[in-house]
């Protein structure tokens, strides 16, 4: 018995560091990371809100994060934005879906006047 387990341990333990050479999960194929810059930063917590209400849980969503900016005393980290928006989608499919659900385009309409501006940046991953 000693001996199949001796055999079987390491064979185990390589076949789980072999499972994406030990890096964390992806979090999804399509990426949308969105930075906003509010005329008033004391709607931060609103804005937070609203995205968690309505955006979080548009069908086609895989992964979803809003909030604010971390101080984290570097220099080259751009903290200049008042809200963070992350969300991850399977299939490009799936994001072009998001882009015109009702949800996304009521609170775009809502929120719009309130940014000073924001920044889009879509990220693809091909990885498996």
């Amino acid at each position: 018995m000693k001996r199949v387990l001796l055999v079987l341990l390491p064979v185990a333990l390589l076949a789980g560091c072999a499972t994406k050479h030990g890096l964390p999960q992806r979090p999804a194929a399509i990426n949308h990371v969105v930075f906003f810059k509010l005329v008033d930063p004391t709607q931060a917590d609103a804005l937070i809100a609203a995205c968690d209400a309505r955006l979080a849980t548009i069908p086609g969503v895989v992964s979803y994060y809003c909030g604010r900016p971390i101080d984290t005393g570097r220099d080259t980290v751009d903290a200049d934005y008042d809200v963070g928006f992350y969300v991850g989608f399977a299939s490009e499919a799936d994001y072009a879906a998001y882009v015109t659900h009702p949800s996304h385009l009521a609170l775009v309409a809502q929120w719009r006047p309130r940014f000073q501006w924001l920044r889009v940046h879509d990220i693809l991953d091909p990885t498996p």
